[in-house]
């Protein structure tokens, strides 16, 4: 499954609640920076950040977050990516290696703090990219 992740520069909280008010559904995860395993370490405002959000509702999913300085400049109309969801860790990183050949890495694939096989690339066409393997409990 391919979803559509937007990245806001600290609007996500404010974005997510308009796009719930109009399309319906519920957040399925809802996620703060500073609720990580190293979120202690940050900045109050930081700590605030949305690290992850998922509305889930009869007409799709759409999925966010805030923009941190580490995934780089942050870049009105170039907020998006596209998030991959396999169904083994084997196809997590076929599709990571594959699809990250000649691009840029922003995270390599490893081991998330919420327990999935996550990593983060722009490909070598400027697409960006999150694959995101998680596991059944």
């Amino acid at each position: 499954m391919i979803t559509a992740y937007l990245t806001f520069n600290g609007q996500t909280e404010e974005a997510f609640s308009f796009y719930k008010s109009v399309l319906g559904g519920e957040f399925t995860n809802f996620q703060r920076f500073g609720d990580t395993p190293h979120g202690e370490a940050m900045s109050d405002t930081d700590k605030k950040k949305i690290m992850h959000v998922t509305l889930e509702g009869s007409n799709g999913t759409i999925m966010g977050n805030d923009h941190m300085d580490f995934m780089g400049p942050f870049t009105a109309g170039n907020n998006f990516s596209l998030s991959i969801h396999p169904q083994s860790k084997k196809d997590a990183k076929f599709f990571f290696d594959g699809l990250s050949d000649g691009g840029d890495i922003v995270m390599p694939l490893d081991t998330a703090p919420w327990g999935a096989y996550f990593g983060m690339f722009t490909d070598k066409f400027g697409v960006k990219w999150l694959v995101n393997y998680q596991p059944k409990d």
